[in-house]
C-alpha cells in the first residue's frame, strides 16, 4: 500500500509540474504576441529603424533615438534580462510600472514616445505575460546611451519630431 501512495504522489507531482510548465509556456507565448502587436520590437530591437532588425538581439535596445523638442533624445532601452544593461535586476512590479505608468525604478518619467498611457489598459494577466516573455529572452549586453537632455549632444542616430510647419521649412537632406 505504501508503494502505491508513493507512486501516486510522484505521478501527481509530475503532472502538477507539467501543468505549470505548460501554463508558463502559454503565458510567454501570450506575452510575445502582445509585445509583437504592441510594436515593442520597433523601438527596442537594434536595426529596426534602419530596416535591418537584428533578431539575434531581439529587444536588446535601439541605436536610434527620438528627439522631442524641449524634452531631449530618447532611445528604446534594452528590455532583455541582462543584469548590467537590461531589466535583469528589475522586479516584475517595476517592469509593469514602467510599461503601464511610465515610471521606471529610478523614478523619472518615461518619454511620451513610450505608449504607457495606452498600455495602462492592459489586464494584470496580460502585463504579467509581457514580463514573462521579456524574462524568457536571451540576455543581450547592450547599454543604450541616453536619455539626453534638450541641450546635450546625443551619441545616437536621431529621429526628430517637429511640427509640420517647421518640417516644411527644413532644408532637404544631403
Amino acid at each position: 500500500m505504501r508503494t502505491g501512495w508513493k507512486a501516486l504522489l510522484v505521478a501527481a507531482a509530475t503532472l502538477a509540474t507539467s501543468s505549470a510548465a505548460l501554463a508558463d509556456g502559454s503565458e510567454i507565448a501570450r506575452g510575445k504576441y502582445l509585445a509583437t502587436i504592441g510594436g515593442c520590437n520597433d523601438c527596442h530591437t537594434p536595426g529596426s529603424f534602419l530596416g535591418r532588425p537584428d533578431l539575434s538581439r531581439m529587444l536588446g535596445g535601439s541605436e536610434v533615438g527620438f528627439a522631442i523638442p524641449g524634452l531631449g533624445v530618447f532611445a528604446g532601452p534594452n528590455l532583455t534580462p541582462d543584469k548590467e544593461t537590461g531589466l535583469g535586476n528589475w522586479t516584475d512590479d517595476q517592469i509593469i510600472s514602467a510599461i503601464t505608468a511610465g515610471t521606471p525604478p529610478e523614478g523619472r518619467r518615461l518619454a511620451p514616445i513610450m505608449p504607457y498611457e495606452a498600455l495602462s489598459h492592459l489586464t494584470s494577466d496580460d502585463a504579467h505575460a509581457i514580463v514573462a516573455y521579456l524574462r524568457s529572452l536571451p540576455p543581450v549586453k547592450n547599454k543604450v546611451p541616453g536619455p539626453f537632455g534638450p541641450k546635450e549632444t546625443p551619441t545616437t542616430l536621431v529621429f526628430v519630431i517637429v511640427p509640420g510647419a517647421v518640417y516644411a521649412k527644413m532644408p532637404p537632406p544631403p
